[in-house]
């Protein structure tokens, strides 16, 4: 699969947003990459990462893709609505939006992405609702306890990674007030995700335009509101693997700071010992690996929904 030269996959972006009601009565922003309802191709359903949007994922963007994709902005985020009471949220409210929107766009059951915290949502969903659930395809997450994976790299002590990691979260809701000016200042161009390329938290991506994109839209997220949905995710325990039956895939990154390769590697092969199909590919890169290494990953995903859908 060839790589498009830096800003195609922009220009040819396939993109509608629709505004539907999920169960308890908040609106929730959905999108699809197939607004002409042209694409022949097997649908998935995208839970992705935390506060995260659809131009994180530039190449399925693309027409020519090979997947109709749907998917939603979680509440309060890219024109989501937030919770109605008091700003409460939990996993359930997440999977409950996915539901809604597979139900909106008439999908009985689909393979699901699942990037990121976004793999919490696919195995929450599957575990409650298997009959929904054809695959998952998991991308740099686990299914619950995600803080107690994260900074990997460093070999911290699950503990300690973990009271890390959401004592952080908390000091930047009571900040998030303050940064939120500031963080809505920064240039989101091509040269900052060059520089972001460089950090070890983010590898170089072959399209800088494409992921500036994402990386622009990203950051009109509240500071503290994200702060408030990455506190509501570490209130996520473990999903019981032994109720999942579907076939699964985990894409692992080796640099990865925010979700533990090992973590994923001990889920695949736990569901592998019960008979249920499951694979584990890890990929050299940071947890964006979908924007360093694009052509592995999609070519991953077909393969994966090929053999599934």
């Amino acid at each position: 699969m060839a790589t498009s030269a830096p800003g195609d996959r922009v220009r040819r972006a396939s993109l509608a947003f629709r505004d539907i009601l999920s169960d308890d009565g908040t609106h929730v922003r959905a999108w699809t990459n197939d607004p002409d309802g042209v694409i022949d191709g097997p649908t998935v359903v995208l839970c992705n990462g935390l506060g995260t949007n659809a131009y994180m994922w530039p190449w399925l963007l693309d027409p020519d893709c090979g997947v109709r994709v749907v998917s939603w902005n979680h509440r309060g985020v890219g024109g989501s609505e937030r919770p109605r009471d008091r700003g409460h949220i939990e996993i359930e409210h997440v999977v409950a939006d996915g539901l809604s929107v597979m139900d909106h766009f008439g999908i009985d059951s689909a393979v699901l992405m699942g990037w990121s915290m976004g793999v919490n949502t696919a195995f929450e969903l599957t575990y409650r609702h298997p009959e929904r659930v054809q695959g998952i395809f998991a991308m740099c997450g686990v299914p619950g306890d995600t803080f107690a994976t994260m900074l990997a790299p460093f070999h911290l002590p699950r503990p300690v990674a973990r009271a890390l990691t959401v004592n952080l979260c908390r000091v930047a809701q009571h900040v998030g007030a303050v940064a939120n000016p500031i963080v809505r200042q920064i240039p989101a161009g091509p040269g900052l995700v060059r520089a972001l390329g460089r950090t070890g938290f983010m590898f170089p991506v072959p399209d800088a335009d494409a992921t500036a994109v994402g990386v622009k839209e990203f950051l009109t997220t509240p500071v503290d509101w994200y702060a408030r949905l990455a506190l509501a995710t570490s209130r996520h325990p473990r999903v019981r693997l032994s109720r999942i039956q579907v076939p699964t895939l985990f894409v692992a990154a080796t640099w990865d700071v925010l979700a533990g390769a090992r973590d994923m590697a001990s889920a695949s092969r736990r569901l592998q010992e019960r008979g249920v199909p499951s694979e584990y590919v890890e990929l050299n890169g940071s947890h964006f690996i979908q924007l360093e290494r694009p052509d592995e990953v999609h070519r991953l995903l077909l393969d994966f929904v090929r053999r599934t859908a």
